[in-house]
């Protein structure tokens, strides 16, 4: 494993020696739960290779998606619970087959003492998800959901490298929040625009030219 193309610093070659020491890898297929809400955190994931969904879930079983971890990036909310030895507070899914090398809590806090590259990356990644989680809100206090549909679609075909999603209208409604009727009115009207084309369980963005 090349960790100096996946980790998203310029990390040492000690630090590298250090990572493939202290973690494993594992491989998730497309929808499988790699972290459940409640559940204890042993260790930390680093992508890989794939993406990694994360959701909050309510009490009753409602969810809103939060982010997206891609590849060579790690969850911020993972590393914050495990080192408060707190459970977790999302559900993290993975978007399609995704390769995760985990680093176990215990090994997190000797490479935060022993190398600040490690430390500097930690705090990237806080800040870049915190500025994710603002524009959600943003978006939930501020658009109209026919906008933030739409720049969810988006935003999912650009990650993907396609123009083509393979999705439900139910899990496009939970990951935005809503109902399932309204995300089926606003995709017909998108279709209706020429904005999208819909089949089963398959929404194609359409380009403009």
């Amino acid at each position: 494993m090349e960790l100096n193309n996946i980790i998203e610093f310029k990390s040492s070659a000690a630090l590298r020696e250090k990572l493939e020491e202290y973690g494993f890898t594992k491989t998730f297929a497309e929808g499988d739960i790699i972290l459940n809400t409640n559940a204890y955190i042993k260790a930390i994931p680093i992508v890989v290779k794939g993406n990694i969904r994360v959701m909050r879930t309510d009490e009753d079983g409602r969810e809103i998606m939060l982010y997206y971890i891609n590849s060579g990036e790690s969850c911020i909310m993972s590393f914050l619970g495990g080192m408060h030895h707190d459970t977790s507070k999302i559900k993290a899914i993975a978007e399609e087959e995704t390769e995760i090398l985990f680093i176990p809590i215990d090994k997190v806090s000797l490479l935060i003492h022993e190398f600040p590259e490690w430390l500097d990356y930690i705090f990237r990644l806080y800040h870049k998800r915190f500025e994710e989680l603002l524009e959600m809100v943003n978006a939930i206090a501020f658009k109209k959901l026919d906008e933030r549909l739409l720049s969810y679609l988006k935003k999912k075909c650009e990650m993907t490298n396609t123009h083509t999603l393979y999705v439900t209208h139910e899990q496009l409604a939970n990951e935005l929040g809503t109902a399932r009727v309204v995300v089926s009115r606003l995709l017909k009207q998108m279709e209706d625009e020429g904005m999208v084309m819909l089949g089963r369980n398959k929404v194609k963005l359409v380009e403009r030219q």
